[in-house]
């Protein structure tokens, strides 16, 4: 979901920029995180903060743009700029059930990716110093990085 809402906002981004409302050279990559606090939304983006000053714009006014252009996404259910510029969005019912769904079809193999394509890896994740004792760490790291390779 992450990927889909970056995505929104690059869309956002470049439709502006088209229509003439925000100067932009180049559209950057855009960071979205989940908010600390549940009650600002599903995912926040501080694109309009790391942008104002290329765009010479006020950060709140850029993400004032950009929310006005994600607010009628089918996806988003509320839209809000937040403190000096942060944009707060949450997502709508349909989305978070197409999510419940893909997982739901796909069962295990949902959220896995083919990054490296099947090529192999060497994994260390003991690290265990030749030249001093062992002790309960490397066990617990020993453990942890065999569950996870």
């Amino acid at each position: 979901m992450r990927d889909t809402v970056a995505a929104l906002f690059h869309e956002a981004l470049a439709a502006a920029a088209q229509a003439g409302e925000i100067a932009l050279a180049e559209l950057p990559e855009i960071h979205v995180e989940r908010p600390r606090d549940p009650a600002h939304g599903d995912w926040a983006t501080n694109v309009a903060l790391v942008l104002a000053k290329s765009a010479g714009m006020n950060p709140r006014a850029l993400a004032a743009v950009l929310a006005a252009r994600v607010a009628d996404h089918p996806d988003v259910a509320a839209v809000e700029v937040a403190g000096p510029g942060f944009i707060n969005i949450r997502l709508s019912a349909s989305a978070l059930q197409r999510v419940l769904v893909e997982a739901r079809t796909r069962g295990s193999a949902f959220g896995r990716i083919d990054e490296g394509a099947g090529r192999r890896v060497q994994v260390e994740f003991v690290s265990a110093n030749p030249v001093g004792p062992m002790h309960i760490g490397h066990g617990r790291w020993a453990a942890l990085g065999d569950s996870m390779a």
